[in-house]
């Protein structure tokens, strides 16, 4: 098995609850949490003291270490507090993405045999309490109040059933005679737990279909924590702005665990993210590190940059060597200031990032690097700082937390350098524990050795074999009948920046590759096309894509898909409703 670097494994890094205490402590009067719609702030004694109370709550209520506890909704202060408050109580913690629908969370809530149901109003009220049926309470998120319950529990071990809403009516005055002093940084305390123990069960609604339960252990949350810490991705004071699903493995990681391991203060956007609201929001907040995947990336270089570079003079002086350095000057500094103008980089992940947007942020330097990680690994596998990014990469992998190599396929050709191409492999502190109730799925994901399979095509670059570079996913790769493997995503990225493209996704038709494009409404408002223009104007797109690609990446058609795709939340495409 795979040893780790000491430096993980030692104090004071090698137990996760540890840190919290020590963090939640330290920076006792500093603000933790802040909900940007009401604008009201939590602080970390404030934090502290409100985990105490929801483990005076677990307790009376026959709460166990090892029990599961779904939650559901929203970014907010509250879910923060409920999740820090499970994992540091020894339960386990079952975050469900707000935007499943009601089938898919009760399925989640069932098949994780939760207990308790932290959840809130507007969603609860799409539930079916008796669906449910393992599901001893329901605490409402916003009032913080049970709004739903099955049977009594006994207090304190005493004879005489009490409810849960009486429990928590009553919660002030146990919590009083719990803490007859008051609630200070010393009363912080933690149980000791094996970093084996499962911390969170994560369910992911993922790209070629509805995924498995994944166990994430203390000793793979740690991993991602920990490499947080050492890389100063946060920092004391430092200010970041939450709007990735934290019940998303991406924006649990580095816009809460680690944050809140290291004193930083995490504002809670708790809306959708439109381009309007974030760069907004970012203004206002001026985020020391922005945590984003590439649509919103995206979506920004379109509303800001493309504007500018596609004007006739800027065309223009951009031809000039002497004057494209100071376009390209003027453009970064804009950008960098929609995104606040204090931020130390961006981290990119959750998906492919865009070669031309990629591309062209490289060349004007603006502060960008593309992770690539899998809810499996908690979620992080590899990362280089912005400085030593190499664009078309995914980074180095973890130093002394994570390892990678390729399952070779002679099949599947070389790499620019003649580096052998297969599946990437895996193997770290940072892994999984397995697939809850699964065996079958983790006997087939996981080897004897520990090692991951990721599903991912690609290969290792220099320095040491230690660079991720993806082609794209096994499960998508299209076999023709003449051998030649064909990534969708790589024709699609050159297909998504022409004109009135929007959105789109490459598929096999009876041998033939189509291009099913859902068009940009704003263009084609602004160009007053009708359906015969936009028609038209999809088939120049073809012909002008298929002189860029290889003869047989060609698309024989493009279909208009007049509605946007289904999309997973975090945003990319369920490519398995399109087959």
């Amino acid at each position: 098995m795979y040893r780790f670097e000491e430096q993980y494994n030692k104090a004071p890094f090698d137990n996760l609850l540890e840190i919290y205490r020590e963090s939640f402590a330290d920076h006792f009067p500093l603000p933790a949490l802040t909900d940007y719609i009401s604008g009201k702030t939590v602080t970390y004694g404030d934090l502290a003291r409100r985990i105490a109370r929801l483990h005076l709550f677990f307790e009376m209520a026959g709460v166990k270490p090892g029990d599961k506890v779904a939650l559901l909704g929203r970014n907010t202060p509250n879910w923060v507090i409920s999740f820090m408050g499970v994992v540091t109580y020894g339960a386990v913690i079952v975050p469900i993405l707000h935007d499943f629908n009601a089938a898919d969370s009760m399925h989640i809530i069932n098949h994780s045999d939760a207990c308790i149901l932290f959840v809130s109003d507007s969603i609860f009220s799409a539930l079916d309490f008796d669906a449910i049926p393992e599901v001893r309470a329901v605490v409402s998120l916003d009032t913080r109040t049970v709004i739903a319950e099955r049977s009594p529990v006994r207090v304190f071990g005493k004879r005489q059933p009490q409810s849960h809403k009486s429990i928590v009516a009553n919660l002030t005055r146990y919590f009083r005679k719990r803490y007859p002093e008051g609630f200070s940084a010393h009363d912080i305390k933690y149980k000791t737990f094996s970093g084996d123990s499962v911390a969170v069960i994560n369910y992911t609604s993922g790209t070629t279909g509805f995924s498995k339960g994944v166990m994430l252990t203390l000793d793979n949350l740690r991993g991602n924590v920990v490499f947080g810490i050492r890389s100063n991705l946060h920092y004391q004071g430092s200010r970041a702005l939450s709007f990735l699903p934290l019940a998303h493995a991406y924006g649990c990681a580095f816009d809460m665990l680690v944050p809140l391991a290291v004193g930083s203060h995490v504002t809670l956007l708790g809306k959708t993210p439109t381009p309007a609201l974030l760069l907004k929001a970012m203004k206002q907040v001026r985020p020391s590190l922005i945590i984003c995947v590439p649509l919103i990336l995206e979506k920004i270089y379109r509303k800001i940059v493309v504007p500018q570079i596609t004007r006739k003079p800027i065309r223009w002086v951009l031809a000039l060597p002497m004057l494209d350095k100071a376009v390209y000057s003027l453009i970064r500094a804009k950008l960098v200031d929609a995104f606040g103008g204090a931020f130390e980089e961006v981290i990119v992940g959750g998906a492919a990032l865009n070669h031309e947007v990629e591309e062209f942020l490289a060349r004007i330097k603006f502060p960008f690097t593309v992770g690539y990680g899998m809810t499996e690994c908690g979620p992080l596998i590899s990362y280089s700082p912005w400085r030593r990014f190499s664009p078309d990469s995914a980074g180095r992998t973890l130093k002394g937390i994570m390892e990678a190599r390729i399952l070779e396929d002679e099949t599947k050709g070389l790499g620019p350098n003649g580096e052998p191409q297969g599946e990437i492999m895996v193997r770290g502190l940072n892994v999984m524990k397995g697939y809850y109730k699964n065996p079958e799925a983790t006997e087939a994901a996981l080897d004897h050795d520990g090692w991951l399979h990721t599903g991912d095509m690609g290969w290792l670059g220099e320095p040491n074999n230690r660079t991720i570079n993806i082609r794209g996913r096994y499960k998508t790769m299209i076999l023709t009948a003449n051998g030649q493997n064909i990534y969708p995503e790589e024709i699609e990225a050159k297909l998504s920046n022409m004109p009135y493209v929007s959105e789109c996704l490459v598929v096999e038709r009876h041998g033939h590759l189509v291009a099913l494009c859902h068009p940009d409404a704003d263009e084609v408002l602004r160009d007053s096309l009708t359906p015969s223009g936009l028609t038209e104007a999809m088939e120049q797109n073809r012909r002008t894509l298929n002189k860029i690609v290889a003869p047989y990446e060609q698309i024989q058609a493009i279909e208009i898909m007049p509605d946007e795709f289904e999309k997973t939340p975090k945003r990319s495409i369920r490519r398995f409703l399109y087959k």
